[in-house]
């Protein structure tokens, strides 16, 4: 590969675009500078407390939680959270929306000795199908995005589902960038290293009154539920506002932050807006061009906070990416397993207009000189 130099008045002011984790903001690093004390203290004392009950509140309001709805918390990221969601929300079958890695890797986690085999409908990458009802479910499991592929799905409950079947919805990379009505799922959970722009090892449930009543329904049987995965723990632990065990500190304040600045923009529909505008600049960009293609071919599929976008046969990624890269614009590599011709770009609330409009401003520089 050619050595190229982008002008300098073409970069980004921040050249980090990853899928995650993503840019943390000088704002952010301030507000842990300032409160660096609480950094070595004890989780179970009250300054400690008082920080996660300060998020439980922001997420509440910036989510518009109706009454009855809780916000849990526990240890291990959303990885940890399906194989809580086997062992203490599914109670004999759950039927899952797979299309791509999470929603796999969610399926893999429900097939377990105790449950029957799931319900699996399956859409090629770049795709997704939909769910429908089906007899003897307790519990539906989707993606909201697929970081991996690009593709989003809505929020909405399975018509014609059992009366009492949970709606679960992993939003790691969702929450926070895309909007929705969260009383048309029962659990929407989600890790902070994403819109939220803080470190991973924490997941996060907003669990209507159904799943809280679920978990410790199952919860009461037989069924051999270790600690670090139970539930009803991470319930009763984060009604005292704090986790089972002790709580990366750090991720913590850098979500208050965060959650600070996203309340500030108005909430939840105004930074959705935000995720929307930076996506489009790139599809637009994309459908510009002949040599670069939208992955996602739906425009109602496409993702609104991770943009995957295929690159002409002609043209090498990986020199792409490379080039971008030695000039300071990093992480715009496709998911490895994957393996396609593309650039993914994240336009999470924490990225600005003006930088998806340089990166574009580099990408095309890139392309020409390549």
């Amino acid at each position: 590969m050619a050595d190229i130099t982008i002008p300098q008045d073409l970069l980004p002011q921040d050249g980090r675009f990853g899928a995650g984790p993503s840019r943390v903001s000088s704002h952010q690093l301030d507000h842990l500078i300032r409160n660096a004390s609480l950094l070595g203290t004890s989780h179970r004392q009250a300054p400690v407390k008082e920080l996660v009950g300060r998020i439980q509140g922001a997420l509440g309001a910036y989510f518009r939680l109706p009454e009855g709805y809780e916000v849990v918390l526990g240890n291990g990221g959303s990885t940890a959270f399906w194989d809580v969601a086997a062992v203490s929300l599914a109670k004999n079958r759950s039927a899952h929306l797979s299309f791509g890695e999470f929603g796999a890797k969610c399926v893999k986690a429900h097939t377990t000795p105790w449950l029957e085999a799931p319900h699996v409908v399956t859409s090629e990458p770049g795709t997704r199908s939909e769910l429908t009802a089906v007899p003897g479910v307790d519990l539906y499991a989707w993606p909201h995005n697929e970081t991996s592929t690009g593709v989003m799905a809505p929020v909405t409950r399975v018509p014609g589902a059992d009366p009492g079947a949970l709606m679960m919805v992993d939003a790691t990379s969702a929450a926070g960038g895309l909007d929705f009505d969260i009383s048309e799922v029962d659990v929407y959970y989600f890790a902070p290293q994403k819109n939220f722009a803080s470190d991973g090892g924490l997941w996060f449930a907003l669990m209507s009154p159904a799943a809280i009543d679920r978990a410790f329904e199952i919860a009461a049987t037989d069924r051999y539920i270790p600690d670090f995965l139970s539930l009803t723990q991470a319930i009763e632990n984060s009604r005292l506002n704090q986790t089972l065990n002790t709580p990366a500190l750090t991720t913590l304040l850098l979500m208050e932050s965060q959650l600070e600045w996203m309340m500030s923009l108005g909430g939840l529909t105004p930074a959705a807006e935000h995720c929307a505008k930076a996506s489009g600049l790139l599809y637009d960009w994309a459908e510009s061009r002949s040599d670069v293609t939208p992955f996602v071919n739906d425009p109602s599929h496409r993702s609104r906070v991770v943009v995957t976008l295929d690159l002409d046969e002609s043209i090498d990624a990986t020199a792409v990416t490379s080039a971008l890269r030695a000039n300071g614009i990093v992480d715009t590599e496709p998911y490895r397993k994957l393996g396609r011709n593309q650039i993914r770009v994240a336009t999470f609330v924490g990225v600005p207009l003006g930088d998806v409009e340089k990166l574009i401003a580099s990408l095309d520089y890139v392309l020409e000189n390549l």
